[in-house]
């Protein structure tokens, strides 16, 4: 017997029934498997060697300018499949599904964290960054072919976020995992920044989730645990479901929105709106494989598609680079 066939067999027989198992998953272009790794996991390894989550390192989760300590789109996302699989084992479901999902929600997020979402949707109608993550991951990973994906997993990365949840209980993990993971850690670099102490907040969320922000996110993961087991689908108490929506409106009152750190989300749309222009207007500039694109995808998605896969750093890089005349030269 294969190895890949007994942890087929084994999810059979450990994992939940509401778990999703490996040996069902179907993608969009049949493959042969492995003989070594599931599909899921197979899924996770192709999402980790990805161009895409690599660049994750380079960007913003919160605090554009920052500190070695302060969380990047990458951590953030290591951090979500911590609490997801932690999540799925307690549940029995599967956690490789759950790590794949969750390593991959976010590999279509913008440099500059959601302000530079914000920008691209303002320049063309319509951007949101889990829609970005499924178009990295279904069309423009490996040179254009994709990483062809289980649909378990696209459906995941593609439902993290908005109103509609995803069909597998790993992915309705993912979606709250998430919101554990950015309300607490983005709560932490706070702290570290100094824009916000324990006392800041609410008596509700003190209260149900504390301060701390490890017993903050053990007391939301053992609610879920706890209440999903009994409900049977992923879901919190209403006490700890109140608790949170509280906690994510003060961040956004406080930190998100906040007017601490507008200078530097209009420094960040301004850098990203000018890339987005010059590109539209110099698509010659662009790398060739993304030059390549257009007649499949036309201009405007290109641009896009170039504009929001650049880094932090890269983008300064870029703006200095077309704008910016060298210092040291002199300008007649």
């Amino acid at each position: 017997m294969r190895v890949r066939e007994r942890i087929e067999e084994n999810e059979y027989k450990l994992l939940s029934p509401l778990a999703a198992k490996s040996r069902d998953a179907q993608r969009e272009r049949p493959e042969a498997d492995c003989d070594y790794r599931s599909r899921f996991q197979r899924d996770r390894d192709r999402i980790i060697h990805s161009k895409a989550f690599r660049r994750l390192k380079h960007k913003t989760q919160v605090y554009i300018i920052s500190g070695d300590h302060y969380r990047t789109r990458m951590t953030h996302s290591l951090e979500v499949a911590q609490i997801g699989r932690t999540i799925a084992r307690s549940l029995q479901l599967n956690e490789d599904l759950t790590e794949a999902i969750a390593l991959g929600h976010d590999v279509g997020h913008t440099a500059f964290g959601h302000a530079g979402e914000a920008a691209l949707d303002k320049l063309t109608g319509h951007f949101a960054h889990n829609e970005q993550s499924l178009r990295v991951v279904k069309y423009l990973e490996k040179g254009g072919q994709g990483l062809n994906l289980t649909k378990e997993t696209m459906d995941g990365i593609l439902h993290h976020s908005g109103n509609v949840l995803p069909f597998t209980m790993e992915g309705k993990i993912v979606h709250w995992a998430d919101r554990i993971a950015y309300l607490c850690h983005d709560f932490d670099d706070s702290m570290r920044a100094e824009f916000l102490k324990p006392a800041s907040l609410p008596k509700l969320v003190m209260e149900k989730i504390g301060v701390d922000t490890s017993k903050m996110i053990t007391a939301m993961v053992s609610d879920m645990i706890v209440t999903s087991e009994q409900a049977g689908d992923i879901t919190f108490s209403e006490e700890m479901n109140e608790a949170m929506s509280v906690f994510r409106q003060f961040m956004f009152e406080n930190i998100y929105h906040s007017k601490r750190l507008a200078k530097e989300r209009k420094q960040a749309v301004f850098v990203l709106q000018q890339l987005f222009e010059y590109f539209s207007q110099n698509p010659d500039r662009m790398p060739v494989e993304f030059q390549q694109r257009q007649s499949q995808w036309g201009l405007e998605q290109t641009v896009v598609d170039y504009v929001a896969g650049i880094t932090d750093s890269y983008a300064v890089q870029l703006f200095n680079d077309i704008y910016m005349p060298p210092i040291g030269v002199m300008v007649k």
